[in-house]
């Protein structure tokens, strides 16, 4: 995740009003006509979900979580890495040695939707972000055989000194083609002592006539479990009833 996006979000978790019996069309719905404070383009949940990918604030009034539940999920490699998933969605390790990367691809049955995250990669000397989310582009665009070039509607790249010694830079681009909508960031650590680039990649795409109800079903959702939130606001098996008073926090069946 972007640094100083936990931190931010335990900020915005400060601000809320925490409601079981809230429906995620509900919040949805109270998000149609929210603005993104950094790009012009976008309006309602794809404008939220943009400011929150950047860590602005943003005025959410539940925490975000899948409504059904499906299976669990837990990286081989990182059980760091855990997610609830919802019906009809399977999570695919994402290991490469040659890069040191862990992740996972999480896609829906029908294979339109995806939430990729890549919480670490390791390449030999300084690479440019938009080069990586160059790649990601390429990738989906050759996966669902579109020939065109993106729109794109929203783009950033920000730079910083990180710890005093990292050169760091965020970069991401929200980019429709097709029928398709996606949201890819990339955060990029370089050591310039030892010529190697950290980098953390996230992706999510969806068919562009769902992208605004997925944000709230599942790309926030799965963003908030990686999160570390209190077990009195935690519902791991999303059976209503949090984890301080469910006495079998992963079996929605019994609590």
């Amino acid at each position: 995740m972007k640094p100083f996006l936990i931190v931010n979000c335990v900020f915005i978790l400060l601000l809320f009003s925490c409601n079981k019996d809230d429906s995620q069309p509900e919040q949805q719905d109270e998000f149609e006509t929210f603005t993104s404070s950094i790009c012009d383009n976008v309006i309602g949940p794809k404008a939220l979900y943009w400011d929150y990918a950047h860590s602005l604030p943003v005025p959410l009034t539940e925490i975000p979580s899948i409504t059904e539940f499906g299976s669990q999920y837990i990286n081989s490699q990182y059980p760091g890495l855990g997610l609830q998933l919802p019906p009809n969605y399977t999570a695919t390790d994402v290991i490469v040695p040659q890069t040191q990367t862990i992740g996972v691809n999480v896609l829906r049955e029908d294979r339109n939707v995806l939430w990729r995250y890549l919480p670490t990669s390791t390449f030999q000397g300084q690479v440019d972000v938009n080069a990586i989310i160059g790649f990601e582009i390429d990738t989906m665009t050759d996966i669902l055989e579109f020939n065109g070039t993106p729109d794109v509607l929203c783009t950033t790249t920000q730079q910083s000194i990180v710890g005093g010694f990292f050169e760091g830079t965020f970069g991401a681009r929200l980019v429709e083609f097709g029928n398709f909508t996606a949201l890819i960031w990339v955060n990029n650590l370089y050591d310039s002592s030892l010529d190697l680039t950290f980098s953390s990649i996230s992706v999510s795409l969806a068919p562009t006539a769902e992208y605004d109800a997925i944000v709230f079903d599942v790309f926030l959702p799965f963003s908030f479990q990686l999160l570390i939130i209190k077990d009195e606001i935690r519902d791991s098996d999303a059976d209503g009833f949090p984890d301080d008073q469910d006495n079998f926090p992963f079996d929605p069946n019994r609590h």
